[in-house]
């Protein structure tokens, strides 16, 4: 049996942000990042809907880019004191991650990251309030998904939380909302978008439902990001609805070793995960051929790209994938990254050996041993064509 949940409730467009308004509840608590929320306006935009929704509100601020374990306790205390019967996640994917975070400890108090840690295991929610995520990103996804991955920074342990109870009651996917992004930010996150996309198509778990969501971003990707990245309207808005799409694909299907290789090399190398997923992807794409060279044909085929062959066409998405790198300066290597080769040999056996074990590898198409993905990571660190 196969199942395929994604939020009740999908507002998109150009101001839909204006639903809050519609919304049924006492209080809200909103959680948020860095000041970019309040100095774009956007945050008093949510609060003012809210208050003509007869909504009270509360702020949370300063959740970190990797949310902490710290982080979402501080929260829980805010939630407790307040008593919310709506939490609202507002920017990338760190401020709602953090608030999915919360939310669980919030209804249950003596649960543990432990016991969250374990997939699909989280105990029944929305006793004590239901939760609305509004994406400011083009990238995550997070807005749509069963994921939240948050970090103890007293043992470095990083707890990867997997539970269709975390999927958002509503997802507010505001096109406006995308349209002030710097030209990195949508570089890194137009990627992650791709990359999701991807290894949602390549999935071992793949279905039918993911297949459409993820083919339908990989199109509309490949016709908008460029322009995105230039700073064109209507390619920003357009890639704010793919990369939901593939959020609900990848929530669905999971992910692959290139996620793999961004969670265990991202804090270390210090690489923005977009940015890190951009990197491997074209270098995983070659190492997955041997499995699944049929399934990125298809991409390519789909796409339009050249080729009458299989591997002609696998070439030419690898080829798609680095032009997008080169067009949006992205490094094509983690040595061009800046990442010493003091530091990656250093590192070369603790992230190969985590990567192995980071849960995306289990969808992965192809199957990968410790000793290849130290090689792979040596393929990324130098530019080395991946033949193995």
């Amino acid at each position: 049996m196969a199942r395929f949940t994604v939020p009740r409730d999908v507002y998109f467009g150009e101001g839909v942000i204006s639903e809050l308004k519609n919304l049924e509840a006492k209080k809200a608590v909103l959680v948020i990042g860095g000041g970019a929320i309040r100095t774009t306006g956007v945050l008093e935009k949510i609060e003012n809907n809210l208050k003509e929704a007869g909504i009270e509100t509360r702020v949370i601020e300063g959740v970190e880019s990797d949310p902490s374990v710290e982080t979402v306790m501080k929260g829980v205390e805010v939630l407790n004191e307040f008593g919310p019967d709506l939490i609202v996640g507002i920017g990338g994917g760190s401020p709602i991650d953090a608030a999915k975070a919360m939310w669980i400890f919030y209804e249950h108090p003596n649960f543990t990251f432990e016991e969250a840690a374990k997939p699909f295991n989280l105990p029944t929610l929305r006793t004590k309030a239901r939760f609305v995520a509004i994406p400011t990103t083009s990238g995550t996804g997070t807005e749509v998904t069963s994921f939240s991955v948050i970090t103890d920074n007293k043992t470095g342990v990083k707890y990867p939380i997997a539970d269709y109870n975390i999927t958002p009651d509503m997802a507010i996917v505001d096109t406006d909302m995308a349209q002030t992004m710097p030209a990195s930010l949508v570089a890194h996150t137009g990627m992650d978008a791709l990359t999701h996309s991807f290894e949602a198509y390549a999935s071992t778990v793949r279905n039918a439902f993911t297949d459409a969501l993820a083919m339908k971003s990989i199109e509309m990707i490949k016709e908008n990001l460029i322009e995105s990245y230039k700073g064109d309207r209507d390619a920003r808005s357009e890639m704010h609805i793919a990369q939901c799409l593939a959020g609900m694909s990848f929530s669905n299907a999971i992910l692959g070793i290139v996620h793999s290789m961004a969670h265990k090399t991202g804090k270390i190398f210090s690489i923005p995960h977009g940015c890190a997923n951009a990197i491997y992807l074209p270098y995983v794409i070659d190492f997955n051929r041997k499995e699944a060279g049929a399934i990125y044909a298809d991409i390519a085929r789909r796409l339009g790209l050249a080729g009458s062959s299989e591997d002609e066409l696998v070439d030419s998405l690898v080829e798609m994938v680095q032009d997008f790198n080169k067009e949006m300066n992205i490094p094509s290597t983690l040595k061009e990254f800046g990442v010493s080769e003091e530091d990656f040999n250093s590192s070369l056996n603790e992230i190969a050996a985590g990567a192995v074990g980071d849960p995306c590898t289990g969808t992965n198409p192809r199957e990968i041993s410790v000793e290849e993905m130290k090689q792979l990571f040596i393929c990324t660190y130098n530019g080395e064509k991946v033949n193995f």
